[in-house]
């Protein structure tokens, strides 16, 4: 395959490429009638935020999906977006449009490839297997030529994979290094297997965390797929709400997309919720792969103590281990997931900055960034919950 035999061109829909093409290239694991590895980037997954709103008009994310061919046949996309703002992103470069407006330049709009509203790694380009190299760089190519056709300011790869960081810095792009809490299944049997591995201490603290939150006054279901009903989603509605009116002053998603993804990606949801007097009052929404169970958004109409814990993090390990996945990642920041089995992780982004002058300027800021992260992950990780010599008898 050569340059000149491939195209990539932009779509503003999805409907424009088949689901079929675009799976080919997101999830071609999912062949075998089971899981995605990462079902953010499915079809199904970014069509939901179109068809629900959450993304074009008026959102701040205009899409224009990239997606490269060779004799017509689609081998390579990715999910890129239009942006008129940094919000969403939660790989913040806010004090970076700041400073470059300062100095008389024009930010926005700038170009992401990203799942929107998720801060989750998985790959950013998508390629059929086989196709890696050569999809990594007809992507990236067409992303920079349609940046400096457009003349917009910057193109961010946000929540890439850590081998996607390093092609993408061979081929130019500026890598950035931050930080988030997941927790990793070392071959659990159940939760007392994880709790025997912690130090005594912080088992004992995980144990009246429980207690306290399962003494809340009713019982913890955790949903999927056709268990999950109308109301369910509309008290978790109500949560999210209340969850985003306080986080970033209204919600990002749409009412309409949680009814289309219970149409179409029901099976890849866990719905955790807390019913009291046979009504849902706090909920944690979570996604699942093929290996690894994504938390997403969390809300309550009630306050309950340690509820949010055992809802968000000791459900989501609960559940992963039952389900013979690997992984837990919870969201964003949150050093307090720490102490709950949760340690430090590096994520990875990718980053083109158009002004040769800025670059560099964002570039002497990212090498002092990477290290004070990669400290910090050092740090924390000595500080983590888990025993540090042999097994010790259960209490």
């Amino acid at each position: 395959m050569t340059d000149d035999t491939i195209d990539v061109s932009v779509l503003t829909s999805l409907a424009q490429v088949s689901q079929t093409e675009w799976d080919a290239c997101a999830c071609p694991e999912a062949t075998d009638g089971g899981r995605p590895s990462d079902p953010f980037t499915t079809w199904r997954f970014l069509k939901a935020l179109e068809d629900s709103g959450s993304v074009g008009p008026g959102t701040g994310w205009e899409p224009r999906y990239l997606v490269a061919r060779a004799e017509g046949t689609p081998f390579a996309v990715a999910p890129l977006y239009a942006k008129g703002h940094s919000q969403g992103e939660y790989i913040f470069d806010h004090s970076w449009a700041h400073a470059y407006e300062r100095a008389g330049g024009r930010y926005y709009p700038k170009l992401q490839i990203a799942v929107p509203f998720t801060p989750a790694t998985g790959r950013r380009f998508l390629c059929k297997p086989g196709y890696e190299e050569t999809g990594r760089a007809a992507l990236v190519q067409g992303a920079v030529q349609f940046a400096a056709n457009h003349n917009v300011s910057s193109l961010h790869v946000t929540f890439c994979t850590e081998d996607e960081a390093e092609a993408g810095a061979e081929m130019g792009l500026m890598p950035r290094a931050s930080q988030q809490f997941h927790w990793e299944n070392d071959g659990y049997a159940d939760f007392h297997g994880f709790l025997a591995s912690l130090s005594s201490r912080k088992r004992k603290t995980l144990r009246k965390e429980r207690r306290t939150a399962q003494d809340f006054g009713g019982e913890i279901v955790m949903l999927t797929g056709d268990q999950i009903e109308p109301e369910h989603w509309d008290a978790f509605w109500t949560f999210y709400q209340d969850t985003g009116a306080r986080k970033w002053g209204s919600p990002y998603l749409t009412r309409r997309f949680f009814d289309i993804v219970q149409e179409t990606m029901r099976d890849d949801v866990v719905l955790g919720l807390a019913i009291r007097n046979g009504r849902p009052v706090a909920g944690a929404l979570n996604f699942a792969g093929r290996e690894t169970l994504y938390g997403r958004y969390w809300g309550c109409i009630e306050h309950h103590p340690c509820l949010h814990f055992e809802l968000c993090y000791y459900q989501a390990i609960d559940w992963a281990i039952s389900h013979g996945l690997k992984r837990v990642e919870a969201g964003a920041q949150g050093e307090h997931k720490l102490a709950r089995g949760y340690m430090p992780t590096l994520t990875h982004s990718l980053h083109w900055i158009a002004d040769p002058g800025f670059r560099r300027a964002v570039e002497d800021f990212l090498e002092a960034e990477r290290r004070a992260v990669e400290e910090d992950v050092e740090i924390l990780t000595a500080y983590g919950p888990f025993r540090r010599d042999q097994p010790e008898e259960q209490e």
